[in-house]
């Protein structure tokens, strides 16, 4: 339990380039495909070359979100097994999760080719571009499934342990596509084809070296067994890798967005509906390349602020982050100060065709990146809330400066014409930032000093036992379940664990026994499966179920809560009961507890039931209170006393 403790010791600063810098290459390596085609295609093809795969790139944005919902969801599912010991399932997850973005691609493919020029000339293209949109897009198409098979892949290899092999298979074709683009484009004339064709190369090449990697994974192992279709393997996946696909939706939805209007209004100016969208296609990639930096520069200290802070070690999570701000401004004022000085050699780089595409691409690049640094501080803020636990502020957040530049693109043209689709991006990073800014300050105020941590590192609650039954209790709150726990206890002569499970937890791990009682408390009910996947509750989660085995190691005892019931699944003697009651009397139950009133009751049997519910389906992907789950249901209406009877009686009977 102590192997991650380092992130609690060592200096901030080397953590952070140690995390940060492979974070920050492979989101680099990730567009390389994107951008490489656009410099190629930008000199070898013209501007209208770089309007056709701008036109193709929500189509594969669309794509992407599907891999890295089945890719970040399991390897986040991957990392949970590893930390609750058992992975002998992960094989069957794993194989439906590349099933899962198999099928993805292949529903891209049917929906593209059905739909043919109506979804080209819907994403933008116009008669100058739809034979370049087309010829494009059609190979493009062709590698979907495996290219987002292959994408999945990368993650779980991650996870995996190997993040070199996954980095590798990426950089090898980035570097097939830098190589065949130029050979395609300019030596075999193949025009734009040929860069559809060298960026299908770069990504089977990186299929091939991923799928190599199934034979020698660490923690799973995949047979052609497991590639059968099931729903109970991929149901606890999915919700892992909703807030990557949350962010790749975004980008769908702006792109779509901005390339119909730039289509609209364009065709009113002097510019046309061609010469804007090709600007704005290649200042998205100058765009797309700062923003992966300063992301991967916060991605990689994420599990340094999330550990941080779930040890209650506030100065260095305010340290870490300090440093983020800074390296992020540091990258973002050097880009902006290029930008703004050297627009023409920027836009030059993936061509330039005639004075007027130029003037316009100059202007308008100066305009849309103007607050670049704003953009990325945004983003920053809100990964870095999410790490902390503050889902419900974080998601939000998110998605504010998107939904504020859709927003403006819509309003801003009506005054402005073409150009004031590019105004609009200031204008969404100056207003997310400000209320990005409002809500930084006031979390930053609820960071207590580093002395603040509560000493638990002294108190022992692990008690000897006899070799016999374990006995799990889940319980609907208002039951008495606790109680009715400790009276079978005693009854039994074996010990009863409830909070100590944390305090074990808190001690083991370092974590704050604070924040390890509340990850399934009713505090955080919006959006509780994103709270529930952040890097500091994933370490809190994982803390407790080594504490819930250590328990169990110690012989026979009662567990109360913290789906004990299925974190010890896989043992022999365990029994499982779930105590429930008519909501009538859990309501009665709880104002006679707390002194609560009938509404109040009311309202706290529901938060309280739903966030178990949650937290036992967040780990487990099954029902929590499903009666095919326990050996024994009991109605605690009979009353304490008779419950706990009933269970005696039920294990005596063993």
């Amino acid at each position: 339990m102590q192997e991650n403790n380092y992130l609690g010791k060592e200096k901030v600063g080397k953590l952070l380039l140690q995390f940060a810098i492979p974070s920050t290459l492979a989101l680099i390596i990730s567009c390389l495909y994107n951008i490489v085609d656009q410099i190629f295609v930008g000199n070898g093809i013209g501007y209208l070359g770089n309007a056709a795969t701008g036109i193709i790139f929500p189509i594969t944005v669309v794509g992407w979100g599907a891999s890295v919902l089945f890719g970040d969801g399991m390897a986040t599912f991957l990392s949970l097994s590893q930390g609750q010991g058992n992975t002998s399932g992960a094989g069957r997850s794993v194989a439906n999760s590349i099933l899962g973005s198999f099928f993805s691609g292949v529903v891209i493919i049917a929906v593209c080719y059905a739909l043919g020029d109506s979804i080209l000339y819907g994403l933008g293209a116009t008669e100058a571009t739809i034979a370049l949109t087309r010829d494009y897009g059609n190979i493009i198409f062709i590698m979907m499934p495996l290219a987002l098979v292959q994408n999945t892949l990368a993650s779980i290899i991650r996870a995996d342990g190997s993040p070199r092999y996954s980095m590798a298979a990426m950089i090898v074709g980035a570097v097939i596509n830098m190589i065949g683009d130029p050979v395609a484009i300019f030596v075999l004339d193949w025009g734009i084809k040929g860069a559809a064709y060298a960026t299908i190369l770069g990504q089977f090449v990186s299929f091939l070296i991923c799928a190599a990697y199934l034979r020698k994974s660490r923690v799973f192992r995949v047979r052609a067994s497991d590639f059968i279709p099931s729903w109970k393997h991929l149901k606890p996946v999915l919700p892992l890798g909703c807030g990557s696909f949350l962010t790749q939706l975004c980008i769908v939805a702006t792109t779509v967005v901005n390339n119909v209007l730039l289509k609209t209004y364009g065709a009113q100016s002097e510019y046309g509906s061609d010469i804007p969208l090709s600007a704005f296609v290649v200042i998205m990639k100058l765009f797309q390349i700062i923003l992966n930096i300063a992301c991967g520069i916060t991605a990689g200290a994420l599990p340094i602020m999330g550990y941080n802070y779930g040890a209650k070690l506030y100065g260095r999570v305010k340290e870490t982050f300090k440093l983020v701000v800074i390296s992020t401004t540091t990258v973002c004022v050097i880009a902006t100060i290029l930008f703004e000085g050297l627009p023409l050699a920027f836009i030059r780089l993936f061509g330039a065709d005639g004075e007027l595409y130029t003037t316009f691409a100059v202007y308008c690049l100066r305009i849309y990146l103007s607050l670049l640094l704003f953009t990325c501080l945004q983003k920053a803020c809100a990964m870095f809330l999410q790490s902390i636990g503050h889902a419900k502020s974080a998601v939000p957040l998110s998605i504010l400066r998107d939904v504020l530049l859709i927003v403006f693109s819509l309003i801003i043209p009506t005054r402005m014409g073409v150009t004031g689709i590019f105004w609009a991006a200031p204008a969404a990073d100056l207003v997310a930032m400000v209320i990005t800014a409002v809500v930084i300050a006031r979390v930053w105020k609820q960071l207590s000093a580093p002395a603040a941590r509560e000493a638990e590192g002294g108190e022992t609650v692990l008690q000897p036992s006899r070799p016999g039954v374990i006995l799990t209790i889940a319980r609907e709150h208002g039951t008495a379940g606790k109680r009715i726990g400790q009276m079978v206890a005693k009854e039994l002569g074996i010990p009863c664990y409830y909070k100590e499970m944390t305090a074990l937890a808190a001690q083991e791990s370092g974590l704050a026994r604070e924040f390890i009682s509340g990850i399934n408390s009713d505090e955080n009910a919006v959006m509780r499966e994103l709270y529930l996947s952040t890097s500091a509750v994933r370490q809190a989660v994982l803390a407790q179920e080594k504490a819930i085995n250590m328990i169990a190691d110690m012989g026979s005892c009662v567990i109360v809560g913290r789906a004990a019931d299925y974190v010890l699944r896989n043992r022999e003697n365990v029994v499982r009961v779930f105590i429930h009651a008519p909501k009538e009397y859990r309501v009665k139950m709880v104002m006679k507890m707390y002194g609560d009133t009938e509404q109040e009751g009311r309202r706290s049997i529901a938060r309280s039931d739903s966030a178990r519910g949650t937290y036992y389906k967040n780990i487990s992907g099954c029902e929590w209170g499903d009666a095919h789950q326990y050996e024994l249901t009991v109605d605690s209406s009979i009353g304490a006393e008779k419950a706990a009877g009933l269970i005696c009686d039920y294990i005596k009977r063993l």
